[in-house]
């Protein structure tokens, strides 16, 4: 069986993180397979890691969103950061981060961020933010600044954005792309089909076209993008959207198991086995992404310094 963790940091309950799914009926959640198991988290490393969070006074994807990855990557000094506070304007079926007004950006936020980038020695960090569709230019600003930041702090870092998708904010993603991060990530999550039940305030095509603008801003960046599994998709459909985003020249595809939050949440139509995962994996490589990270308990960051060598390598064996 799965070992079952909860996030660290104290949270509300799930009716005042997610009032807009207080109305859904509820929908039972399948117990784990066997190939999904994680480990609880006890080790020296983690406990510093979380430490540096804490005295830096930030939010991590980590621990919002109730990664499953948590107890091994803060055990390497591996955290996300997410920037802009911790409720989101959207409310996508999906996800465990808080839903509501979200408060006023701090502009202290960047030099924290930057403290603990350097305090936890990261050679490759991932910045990423809950939406901010309240703001004008949905947070590209603090993006930068945050990037900008950083690089004062720790120029030897690696700097990945997984960012909102900036719908109708213009020029949002010029003014990110010109911080010049690395890696520029917006995960499209799933396939057309679903986007009005699974994320009903975004559009596939829009993001599908700001990872293109992205690329075409900064080539020698990498772009990369990631899908979830188990919400009532078809390998064909999935096998399209791959092909979507190789014309927009996106470099690096991640694809893993949607795992419900809760029973308000969207309902998991089926767990993927890991040999349907290297299935998709190959098929991706056939393709033409520089790197392809599939597998059941596969995320955006997840092992995404190691990841970013490896984009360094393919990249260069292709020149």
């Amino acid at each position: 069986m799965a070992t079952v963790i909860d996030t660290i940091s104290p949270q509300k309950p799930a009716a005042e993180r997610h009032p807009e799914k207080a109305h859904r009926p509820d929908s039972a959640i399948p117990r784990k397979p066997d190939w999904i198991r994680v480990k609880a988290p006890v080790s020296r490393e983690y406990i510093a890691t979380r430490e540096v969070v804490r005295a830096n006074r930030l939010h991590t994807v980590c621990e919002e969103a109730a990664c499953p990855n948590i107890g091994e990557c803060w055990s390497k000094r591996h955290a996300t950061m997410m920037i802009m506070g911790g409720i989101c304007t959207r409310a996508c079926a999906f996800c465990n981060v808080s839903t509501g007004l979200p408060d006023a950006l701090d502009g202290d936020e960047p030099v924290r961020v930057a403290n603990a980038v350097k305090t936890l020695g990261l050679a490759h960090v991932v910045i990423t933010s809950v939406d901010r569709d309240d703001l004008d230019d949905g947070g590209a600003g603090h993006f930068a600044r945050v990037i900008n930041a950083i690089r004062a702090a720790s120029p030897r870092t690696s700097i990945e954005v997984l960012t909102p998708d900036f719908l109708r904010k213009d020029g949002a993603v010029e003014t990110v792309m010109q911080a010049r991060p690395d890696v520029f990530n917006h995960n499209l999550e799933t396939v057309p089909r679903l986007y009005l039940k699974i994320r009903p305030g975004a559009r596939y095509f829009a993001s599908l076209r700001l990872l293109e603008r992205a690329k075409q801003l900064y080539p020698q960046g990498f772009t990369k993008s990631g899908l979830m599994v188990g919400l009532g998709e078809t390998r064909e459909e999935i096998m399209q959207v791959m092909d979507d985003l190789r014309a927009a020249n996106v470099d690096f595809l991640t694809i893993g198991q949607y795992l419900q939050p809760t029973r308000k949440h969207a309902a998991l139509d089926r767990f993927w086995t890991p040999q349907e995962f290297a299935g998709l994996e190959s098929i991706a490589r056939a393709k033409g992404f520089l790197m392809v990270s599939a597998s059941p308990l596969t995320r955006s960051s997840y092992h995404a310094d190691s990841d970013f060598a490896e984009l360094q390598k393919a990249r260069a064996s292709r020149l």
